[in-house]
């Protein structure tokens, strides 16, 4: 599908701010700092916010990291902020459960992301089923979706839609993409189903926005970002940044840009100590392929055996490794000691 944003006159913004963003402070934002920024997103009319631990329900654990706050609180608190905006929450199978999504619509939840590696969408089926029968809105998301071919993205894509996903769509959970990756891929599934596609991007090679917009060109009408791009790595779309370019484009969001830029001044002043940037990491995680979560553990694990962060990144693309796999890291490392012996 190949149109212009005028005949597609309205995209939905959806914002992950309050999970995705959790990546940047280890998961340790508090109900404060939650109910700010939901409030804020509220009054700018974001259409949908997430909400969560970084790495979605029932993540917080030792391995990746624990969240200040257990899901039920994160939920309730940004659910009696969200007046008008829809509350949505992510999971991926393995970290979450049945009950958890249970648990997440009984506390608001109104748009619900089933996540899988870009060529496991079979690992969606009960989940999206699951949500379905809760009477919630099933969305269906496939990660670090460089590491497949437009074609096989399309048909997992396919695949989602057949066990009930209302919208379907990509992430590019290590910043790797180029527009012309993001215009193929996006134009492959949007021919390939007939509910709304979804892009999420990320940063890490100064390309999130223009790689949103290709997405739109492409025939995405649900696009993923977050205020100053708080999110993992180098972070994400920045929302009050894509909200200026499609006003310009005169593509319909329904949020206001003097909100949201004041949405965005919230984040800053009450979510992050600094806005994300694209430094040598970021920028070699993204050309590596890495997923951006994977910062952390790899700069902490290069740090204690004395290797090359960068070449660590670079080793790990290489192996192809995805998140759930940090206990890799380690591995690696003393491999690429042991190499430069």
């Amino acid at each position: 599908m190949d149109t212009t944003p005028n005949e597609r006159s309205r995209v939905l913004l959806h914002d992950p701010t309050l999970r995705d963003g959790q990546h940047a402070v280890g998961h340790q934002l508090d109900a404060d700092q939650l109910r700010a920024y939901a409030t804020a997103a509220n009054a700018a009319g974001v259409p949908v916010v997430e909400v969560g631990h970084g790495n979605g329900l029932g993540a917080s654990s030792l391995q990746i990291g624990r969240a200040r706050l257990d899901d039920a609180t994160m939920l309730a608190t940004a659910r009696e902020a969200l007046t008008s905006s829809r509350m949505g929450v992510f999971m991926a199978p393995g970290w979450g459960t049945s009950h958890d999504l249970a648990a997440a619509v009984h506390h608001g939840a109104d748009v619900v992301r089933i996540a899988a590696h870009c060529t496991e969408a079979d690992v969606t089926e009960r989940h999206l089923g699951v949500v379905r029968g809760l009477g919630a809105e099933a969305q269906g998301v496939l990660l670090m979706s460089h590491m497949t071919r437009p074609g096989e993205l399309a048909k997992q894509c396919a695949l989602m839609v057949k066990f009930g996903a209302q919208a379907v769509g990509i992430m590019d959970s290590a910043g790797h993409y180029l527009p012309t990756d993001v215009s193929e891929r996006v134009s492959a599934i949007a021919n390939a189903v007939d509910v709304p596609v979804i892009f999420h991007g990320h940063n890490n090679l100064g390309l999130a926005v223009a790689n949103s917009l290709a997405a739109v060109d492409a025939g995405a009408s649900v696009i993923d970002a977050t205020a100053r791009g708080f999110g993992a790595g180098a972070g994400n779309t920045q929302l009050e940044v894509l909200v200026a370019v499609l006003e310009r484009r005169d593509v319909t969001t329904g949020i206001g840009l003097r909100e949201v830029l004041a949405a965005a001044d919230v984040a800053a002043d009450r979510l992050m100590k600094a806005p994300p940037s694209i430094d040598s990491i970021a920028v070699a995680s993204g050309l590596a392929g890495v997923f951006s979560g994977f910062r952390r553990p790899v700069l902490q694990t290069a740090s204690a055996e004395g290797v090359d962060p960068i070449d660590l990144f670079l080793a790990l693309g290489e192996r192809q490794v995805v998140a759930g796999q940090e206990d890799l890291i380690g591995d690696v490392a003393r491999q690429l000691k042991a190499a430069n012996r």
